[in-house]
């Protein structure tokens, strides 16, 4: 019993850190800046049609939610963060969409089997830390030969590049936690899966992000904008060595990247049907 109740008290300070570290700096502002059509995009590979259930889960301020509203979905925006929730509401309001906002764990989802016709999430459920889990309540919730869509960043593109090179400066990692870059990759993603879903497809793309002049100016905007680099930043307290250090890890990435005044960020773009649940 000790050792249950261990591991929930530290799932719920996980989940804790987690909330706080999206609740940072300006996540909205990043989704307009970097994906402003990503959200859209995804609805639309989901084949959202009016009239349909959809769950948006790590929906954020609502950037893929909102499109499915405004498509005529009845829309839940599930997020661990009330912070971005509220938002959301806010930018909801403004662009005429009416859905429902749901505080909620992507581990653990307060919603029924099969309670969705699509079940999808854009660049958000890839950072719930316990990739299985997470899996295992995306195929749940959604019905027999509904559909679940996801967009991820590969560990290969610039996000998962940036990611891995935050690492050595950030504090180690909770045990079982998974990196977020792994929902980027097909594999991972169809062994998380398996054969509850069918029809999948997989495709690579890319996001040109042309924001930022130069390196300095997106490194400026990302540890002051983007709650996992704004996180890293303060894990360093007071050491300006090491802060200086990630400074210049960051821009050499960035110019790296950089073509023509403009970056192209990989994503993973996934569909797939739920299939019907064995006889027993």
């Amino acid at each position: 019993m000790s050792e249950a109740s261990d591991a929930v008290t530290a799932d719920r300070a996980l989940k804790a850190r987690h909330r706080a570290m999206w609740a940072m700096g300006d996540y909205p502002s990043v989704a307009s800046h970097v994906i402003p059509d990503a959200g859209a995009e995804l609805v639309a590979e989901c084949g959202v049609r009016r009239g349909d259930r959809v769950l948006d889960v790590a929906a954020g301020a609502g950037n893929a939610a909102i499109p499915a509203a405004l498509a005529g979905a009845d829309v839940v925006a599930s997020d661990l963060t009330p912070e971005l929730l509220e938002i959301g509401r806010h930018k909801a309001g403004v662009r005429g969409a009416e859905l429902d906002w749901r505080e909620a764990d992507a581990e653990q989802l307060p919603f029924a089997d099969g309670e969705f016709d699509v079940v999808m999430s854009c660049f958000g459920v890839m950072f719930a830390p316990h990739h299985r889990a997470a899996a295992d309540e995306l195929v749940r919730v959604c019905r027999p030969g509904g559909t679940v869509g996801l967009a991820n960043w590969t560990p290969e593109g610039f996000v998962g590049r940036m990611f891995a090179t935050m690492k050595p400066f950030a504090p180690p990692a909770p045990p079982g936690a998974q990196p977020p870059p792994l929902w980027g990759d097909e594999e991972h993603v169809y062994e998380l899966l398996g054969d509850r879903v069918t029809d999948v497809e997989a495709r690579r793309r890319t996001v040109r992000v042309d924001a930022f002049p130069g390196p300095g100016e997106f490194r400026t905007f990302f540890k002051t904008c983007y709650g996992p680099t704004v996180a890293v930043y303060r894990s360093l307290g007071d050491d300006a060595d090491r802060a200086a250090a990630l400074d210049r890890a960051l821009d050499a990435l960035a110019e790296e990247e950089t073509r023509d005044g403009a970056m192209e960020w990989e994503y993973l773009l996934l569909t797939a049907h739920r299939t019907a649940p064995a006889a027993s």
